[in-house]
């Protein structure tokens, strides 16, 4: 059946979840995003990539502050109209819209960034949230980041932290909980290949592919 399907997924930190997005990507034949959306989103805008680094999966604040005064670095001439403040909410926009135009052309697997409340009106999508214990995610971003134990513990609390933060503002769900996707796994359980594996025989049977 050809048809345009989108897979979204949502993580916690150290649990895998890029990797596991990227390879299903590849094993589904479709097209992956993650960081690429900033590209995509600043190409799109004409704003400089920086405005959503700096606002990347982060709930709605004052975001530049001072940091570039009141005057935005276009990188030509800017599809957003002037305004005093530019907010997390003109660039969740921007990149929300990003997502629907991409997800309209063809199959894509997005990572993050409320991209499943987004398509929550496309008609062929699933849902699926990485998790796994605290021992794997230390473990992993550790070996990842050349970090202690307790660096990343403080990377992975703090993350957890903004990533709730940022989908539970823009969503109105609850990041993580069960009820909010069509499937949460573990990765802890079967490992990054048999989640995979798992995840994969998950979405050919929902989406019918």
């Amino acid at each position: 059946m050809n048809k345009k399907f989108v897979v979204n997924i949502g993580r916690q930190l150290g649990s895998g979840g890029r990797e596991i997005g990227e390879k299903l990507a590849h094993r589904l034949g479709i097209d992956f995003y993650d960081k690429e959306l900033i590209n995509l989103a600043s190409e799109e805008s004409g704003l400089c990539r920086e405005f959503f680094e700096k606002a990347d999966e982060k709930a709605s604040q004052g975001l530049m502050g001072g940091l570039f005064g009141m005057r935005f670095p276009f990188v030509g001439d800017g599809t957003i109209p002037s305004m005093n403040c530019l907010s997390n909410d003109a660039l969740f926009k921007v990149q929300s819209d990003v997502i629907r135009k991409l997800a309209a052309e063809k199959s894509c697997l997005f990572v993050g960034r409320c991209a499943d409340y987004i398509l929550r009106e496309h008609p062929y999508c699933a849902n699926v949230f990485i998790s796994a214990s605290r021992a794997d995610r230390i473990e992993r971003l550790c070996k990842l980041h050349s970090i202690s134990e307790s660096a990343a513990e403080d990377m992975m609390d703090k993350a957890d932290k903004k990533r709730s933060e940022y989908y539970n503002y823009y969503s109105y769900k609850t990041w993580g909980a069960a009820a909010t996707y069509h499937l949460c796994i573990d990765s802890s359980a079967l490992g990054i290949e048999g989640t995979i594996d798992f995840v994969e025989r998950f979405v050919r049977l929902k989406l019918d592919l």
